[in-house]
């Protein structure tokens, strides 16, 4: 929640720097609010920015296999250039606004395995860029995503992992340059059909779009696939959809389909 630390970048004797979150507890779409406090060295210096950004991992996927990418993938500037006198504290008072498409890193009070997400603070000073440590936070899902997910568990389906993978999904409108899989082993009902299921939640400020990948078990005669769905729940809907009856539903379309899209 907090780092101070001397900015490397500016030598001994530079301004250093401690951010404090007031709760490292967010949702998609809610502020983020904190502090940024200064402190200024045993010399003035001309401050050309400090600037906030969520950083978080993404799986890329290339010829050679699979590696992990550390991602900025949103940013914000808190000041513009200012000078800092010596020995000069400085509060920066902020209210970071996370994104609706930020992934989820919690759920049920515990973190999901395989999901990382930190705000970290940069300040440059006559273009030398110090990137400070990660204050670690912590995106619970809203209502409707929490909903949907307790539909499964409710099913009986249990949590596998997560991941953000590189890319974009078709049929949705996407703004982020990656989107998060939250894989779920299926239920002792459907075991024999499904090997696993990943739900894909892509938000905006009115509705969630859900994606689902059901990978299928083969039979005797048949080989297995995948089958994929896409629905859209308005955040409205939270408290008035019976979401483990929906949630059956979906999977049971899936069961009976050979594959492709449908809403």
């Amino acid at each position: 929640m907090v780092f101070r630390r001397m900015m490397q970048a500016f030598g001994v004797g530079g301004p250093s720097v401690d951010t404090v979150l007031h709760n490292p507890n967010t949702r998609p779409g809610l502020p983020l609010p904190g502090v940024v406090n200064v402190q200024g060295g045993d010399h003035a210096v001309d401050i050309d920015y400090i600037a906030l950004s969520l950083v978080t991992k993404v799986e890329v996927e290339h010829e050679d296999g699979e590696y992990d990418s550390t991602v900025d993938f949103h940013r914000l500037k808190v000041t513009g250039a200012f000078r800092l006198e010596k020995g000069q504290p400085l509060q920066v008072p902020f209210q970071f606004p996370v994104p609706f498409e930020t992934p989820i890193t919690e759920l049920y009070g515990q973190r999901l395995h395989g999901m990382t997400m930190g705000l970290r603070t940069e300040l440059e000073v006559a273009r030398a860029l110090d990137k400070g440590d990660l204050d670690a936070i912590n995106v619970h899902p809203l209502p409707v995503q929490e909903r949907i997910l307790d539909g499964f568990a409710r099913l009986g389906f249990r949590f596998k992992s997560a991941d953000l993978e590189r890319g974009q999904l078709r049929g949705v409108r996407q703004t982020l340059p990656f989107y998060q899989e939250i894989e779920l082993y299926p239920s002792p009902q459907y075991s024999g059909k499904i090997n696993e299921v990943e739900v894909t939640f892509v938000t905006n400020e009115h509705a969630v779009e859900v994606l689902l990948e059901f990978d299928k078990r083969g039979g005797l005669l048949t080989s297995g696939a995948d089958t994929f769905s896409h629905f859209t729940a308005s955040h409205h809907d939270a408290d008035r959809v019976d979401w483990t009856s929906q949630v059956q539903g979906w999977v049971e379309q899936a069961v009976q389909r050979r594959g492709g899209f449908f809403h």
